[in-house]
């Protein structure tokens, strides 16, 4: 795939994200913040099915969504995505400002919304702030599409597998926040949109303004054709020659053969085989 249309696909679908989180947005903050949808069926079954050994792994899981974690996965991705060092570092610059960046813009759109929390009595983990959208399931989120982009990039042959545990993790976290009651289940929604869209945007911006010889991974076709095409019509060329040459060696030892079976005999020779 070339890299313009690369850039314009990512493009495309952070466009489409961002139309879907905006809807979202909107219907959130025309029924003031109330639950939507299946939000309160959600909470209530997930009050309702905590045991302990549960509640424990959910709180462990939903750790991984913020604090040093997805930063310390944000940089990894970066270093998976380059070839070179230098690559490799500005990868993972982008990578951390991606993530970073994208976090600061969450904290405005939380803040412009305002939406509650659910009920304190249902929370099973300490939660802060304002409720949309979550902040776990956006950062997630984030992170498993940046480790998503750079396996597509530069990980192994089978990575579909490597892909799914990613975005297992990625989705999970978010989930956690449903089930331990400090977030709507739409609250998840419009994280995982958010990212979404995000990541949509960095990666056009990526791909449209960065230079070519600092792409990481997106390839060219037509720059890749032009490059190997003249090499192609070169080794033609040598093979030409070459049978060329080897025709015109045997035409050389075709007409030594003929001359050497049509040249006179010796002078020397005839006379020594006469008779004495």
């Amino acid at each position: 795939m070339k890299r313009g249309d690369t850039a314009g696909l990512a493009g495309t679908c952070g466009l489409g994200a961002w139309t879907a989180f905006g809807v979202l947005t909107l219907v959130v903050v025309g029924r003031d913040g109330r639950p939507l949808f299946a939000d309160a069926d959600l909470l209530s079954w997930s009050v309702g099915h905590r045991p302990d050994v549960a509640v424990t792994f959910a709180r462990g899981l939903t750790a991984t969504g913020t604090g040093v974690v997805p930063f310390a996965l944000a940089a990894l991705a970066g270093i998976i995505a380059g070839r070179t060092l230098r690559q490799r570092a500005l990868a993972a610059a982008l990578c951390l400002g991606c993530l970073g960046a994208g976090q600061a813009l969450r904290y405005g759109v939380m803040a412009v919304v305002a939406r509650p929390r659910p009920p304190l009595a249902d929370w099973g983990t300490h939660a802060s702030g304002w409720s949309f959208p979550s902040g776990h399931a956006t950062t997630s989120a984030l992170t498993a599409g940046l480790l998503v982009i750079a396996v597509c990039l530069r990980g192994p042959r089978r990575r579909a597998p490597l892909v799914l545990i990613i975005g297992g993790w990625g989705a999970s976290v978010g989930l956690t926040r449903v089930f331990l009651g400090v977030h709507w289940f739409t609250d998840v929604v419009g994280g995982w949109l958010f990212a979404l869209g995000w990541l949509g945007v960095c990666l056009c911006a990526a791909g449209w303004w960065l230079p070519e010889r600092l792409t990481l991974g997106i390839p060219d076709t037509d720059t890749a054709h032009r490059t190997t095409e003249p090499r192609g019509e070169a080794e033609s060329r040598t093979d030409t020659a070459r049978e060329q040459t080897g025709v015109a060696r045997e035409q050389t030892d075709v007409t030594r053969g003929e001359k050497e079976l049509h040249a006179p005999d010796h002078p020397g020779r005839r006379g020594r085989s006469r008779p004495a």
